[in-house]
C-alpha cells in the first residue's frame, strides 16, 4: 500500500451512473446540492432598523462515485475520488437559481410588524459538479489493489477539490492566511488594550481604597486625640450643658449638680433637670471654696 500527498489536475468522469439536474435538461453531474433558503427582514430593537436575514431551510447533497481522468483521451489512467463531501470547501457550479417572493395580505403585514419579522421569500438553488469539469484535487493518494484513490489526509491536513487551477487555489489560501493574520493581530491588539484598561481601572481602585484607608486612619487618630484632650481638659465641676463654666446650682428635688447659672436660665419652661428630666422645684446655690 503506497501513500502520497499530491496535487492532481483532471477532468470529472462518472464511474457508473450520473446525477441529472432537476431544472436543466441534459445536465449531468456527480455531486448535486439543492438549497432552499428563507430570506426575511428582522427588526433590530437596538438600532431600530430592519436587517436582512437568511436561513437555510433544507440543503440535501447527493453524490455518486467519480474519477479524475486525464485531458488526453489516450491516457486511460484515472484516480478515484473518495469522500468528496469531506473537502475543506465544496466548489460547485450554480446551474439554477430562482427567488419565490412571499405573497402577503394586509393582516399578514400587520402581524409581521408586530412580531418583528417580515418574510421576503424563498430562494431555490441547484449546484452541481458537472461531468467533464476540469478540477484540481489536493489530498492523499493511495494505491490499493491497482486502484489509485484520492482521499482526505490522515494527518489532519486540508482536502481540496476545486475548479480553480493551482495558482488560483494557492492565492485563495494565501488570502485566507493573510486575513487570519490580520484578525489575529487585531484581536491581539484589542486584547492588550482591554487588559491595559482593566489594569488601569484596578490601579485606580487600589489608589482610591488606599486613600480612603488613610483618611479613615487619620479620622480615627483625630478622634482618639480629641477624646484624650476632652477627658484631660474638662473638669468634674464643669457644666454638662456648655462644658465651659463651673456648676453653681443644686437642683431639687433630684439633687443633681450639673448646670451653671447661664445655662440654668436658658432652660425652657417648665425647667427640667438635663440629666434625669425631672421637674426642678427649686435650686440651691452652690459655693465652691
Amino acid at each position: 500500500k503506497l501513500i502520497l500527498f499530491i496535487l492532481l489536475v483532471g477532468v470529472v468522469k462518472a464511474v457508473q451512473e450520473t446525477l441529472d439536474s432537476q431544472f436543466v435538461k441534459n445536465c449531468k453531474g456527480v455531486i448535486q446540492r439543492l438549497t432552499l433558503k428563507e430570506h426575511k427582514m428582522v427588526w433590530n430593537r437596538t438600532t431600530h432598523l430592519w436587517n436582512d436575514c437568511e436561513k437555510i431551510i433544507v440543503q440535501p447533497t447527493n453524490t455518486v462515485p467519480f474519477d479524475l481522468a486525464s485531458h488526453d483521451d489516450s491516457i486511460r489512467t484515472s484516480v478515484r475520488v473518495v469522500r468528496p463531501l469531506d473537502v475543506s470547501e465544496l466548489d460547485l457550479e450554480t446551474i439554477y437559481e430562482k427567488f419565490h417572493p412571499t405573497v402577503q395580505s394586509f393582516s399578514d403585514v400587520i402581524g409581521h410588524f408586530i412580531s418583528g419579522e417580515r418574510p421576503k421569500g424563498i430562494r431555490e438553488t441547484e449546484e452541481m459538479l458537472k461531468v467533464g469539469t476540469a478540477i484540481t484535487g489536493v489530498g492523499e493518494v493511495v494505491l490499493e489493489n491497482s486502484l489509485i484513490k484520492l482521499q482526505p489526509p490522515k494527518q489532519g491536513m486540508h482536502y481540496f477539490i476545486s475548479q480553480l487551477d493551482y495558482e488560483g487555489l494557492l492565492q485563495k489560501q494565501q488570502s485566507k492566511v493573510r486575513t487570519w493574520k490580520i484578525l489575529t493581530v487585531a484581536f491581539g491588539v484589542a486584547t492588550c488594550i482591554i487588559f491595559f484598561l482593566i489594569l488601569k481601572k484596578q490601579y485606580r481602585r487600589y489608589r482610591e481604597q488606599k486613600r480612603l484607608r488613610a483618611l479613615q486612619d487619620e479620622l480615627r487618630e483625630q478622634q482618639r486625640k480629641s477624646a484624650a484632650w476632652t477627658e484631660e481638659s474638662i473638669s468634674p465641676n464643669t457644666c454638662v450643658i456648655c462644658l465651659s463654666r463651673d456648676r453653681c446650682f443644686v437642683f431639687l428635688e433630684c439633687g443633681h449638680v450639673c448646670s451653671c447659672d447661664e445655662c440654668y436660665r436658658a432652660l425652657p419652661m417648665p425647667k427640667t433637670c438635663p440629666i434625669c428630666r425631672k421637674n426642678i422645684l427649686r435650686v440651691v446655690p452652690l459655693y465652691n471654696s
